[in-house]
């Protein structure tokens, strides 16, 4: 199982990296927009497109990571005081039986909804620079494939009480 584990933690390193690169693909595509528009007085038709898709492209990437390296923000004013073994029950079902099922049924609809804009060469209709859908959709489906399978690697991690796990629970 521990193979497993570790290569669903790859696939969500992986993803990271790629939003890394998109994070510059991001801040160089902004900067040459700020200075075609005000020192060129000629603002591009794609700019608006690039930066909403990168910034989507940045969170879903990148979520499965932060919940690997347990990066998200958590409120656990309750559980600070309840019995490590009965917050490690409760964190893990809640994350293999209610939160799993959900990423899995957005997953399901993201994928859906990336093959039905490749089979129709979906383009977005308010753009004038109309970019072709499906990449974008293509790689919400993969982050949130790579998120559902990092939640379900979290619970099974804390209900086995791995010590390697990423998050520290105090006694």
């Amino acid at each position: 199982m521990n193979r497993l584990f570790n290569l669903v933690d790859a696939f969500s390193r992986m993803l990271s990296r790629i939003a890394q690169f998109v994070t510059v693909v991001l801040v160089i595509s902004m900067i040459y927009e700020v200075v075609a528009r005000y020192v060129f007085g000629a603002p591009t038709i794609w700019a608006f497109d690039i930066s909403y898709m990168c910034t989507g492209t940045l969170f879903v990437l990148g979520a499965a990571y932060a919940l690997k390296q347990d990066a998200h923000v958590r409120i656990d004013f309750l559980a600070q005081k309840m019995p490590v073994r009965l917050r490690r029950l409760i964190e893990g079902l809640v994350f293999i039986l209610l939160v799993a099922p959900i990423f899995a049924a957005l997953s399901k609809f993201a994928i859906e909804r990336a093959w039905r804009a490749w089979e129709t060469s979906e383009v977005e209709s308010v753009s004038p620079w109309a970019p072709l859908m499906w990449p974008f959709f293509a790689i919400l489906a993969i982050g949130l494939v790579a998120l559902t399978l990092q939640q379900i690697v979290h619970g099974l991690r804390v209900l086995r009480g791995d010590e390697d796990q990423p998050f520290k629970l105090e006694a």
